[in-house]
């Protein structure tokens, strides 16, 4: 994971073939605890759950991701409530996974670890 933690998001504007099934897998490795789903339209996500012991905690978590994803440059989908937050990580450009949805989920992970 530290090798992506070194890395920074570059900007996506499309263009790019996503990762395949292998590539995506390879990255998986480097992040703990992120599944891989795929959506009706065969797109490939990054999701991970979190849990909190209240509101103010997920909010807190949340507001963090935000502000690495700002700093990034790359914006996942969040849902939060009262005790967790999931996040759903896809570079939306290309329709699938980038290396930059694993350097995200890496440095998401570092908010938890820190």
């Amino acid at each position: 994971m530290s090798d992506l933690l070194d890395k920074k998001c570059v900007p996506c504007e499309g263009g790019v073939i996503p990762f395949d099934i292998s590539e995506i897998h390879k990255y998986q490795k480097k992040v703990d605890g992120w599944s891989l789903i795929k959506n009706q339209e065969e797109i490939f996500f990054l999701e991970k759950e979190f849990k909190f012991k209240d509101f103010l905690e997920s909010q807190n978590f949340v507001n963090q991701v935000g502000k690495i994803s700002e700093e990034e440059g790359h914006h996942p989908d969040i849902m939060f409530g009262w005790g967790y937050a999931k996040i759903k990580i896809t570079t939306h450009a290309i329709k699938g996974l980038s290396e930059n949805d694993f350097i995200l989920a890496a440095k998401i992970d570092k908010i938890i670890n820190a």
